[in-house]
């Protein structure tokens, strides 16, 4: 579990809601842009809630581990919606070339090629 500040305030939510906040708010900033998001959390008296930010440029967050010795909540859901953001940061796949030297036949990327009916 994470503790999350942010204006002064501090809540507990999950590792994986933590660290894609922290990705987004970074993110959100680069674009030069402030956006509204919310997020689940723990509460004092260990209910779930939902809390309100705003995240970008000008709003900082700020994510450290807490002792947790209770049963971590599924905020799985949450993560995701996070990582669906628009800004997100994506990993953008690269052409890789094969190795020259192999002895495997060449591959045919035709894959347009007739059939026997």
């Amino acid at each position: 579990m994470r503790c999350v500040t942010y204006a002064g305030e501090t809540v507990i939510t999950t590792d994986d809601v933590a660290a894609s906040l922290v990705e987004l708010t970074a993110a959100v900033a680069k674009e030069g842009q402030a956006e509204a998001v919310s997020i689940p959390i723990v509460t004092d008296d260990k209910k779930v809630a939902q809390a309100e930010l705003v995240i970008g440029v000008g709003n900082d967050v700020l994510s450290a581990p807490v002792e947790w010795h209770e049963e971590e909540p599924d905020f799985s859901h949450a993560a995701a919606e996070l990582k669906d953001h628009r800004l997100f940061p994506r990993t953008h796949l690269r052409a890789v070339e094969s190795d020259a030297g192999g002895d495997d036949e060449p591959l045919d990327y035709d894959f347009d090629q007739p059939t026997e009916a």
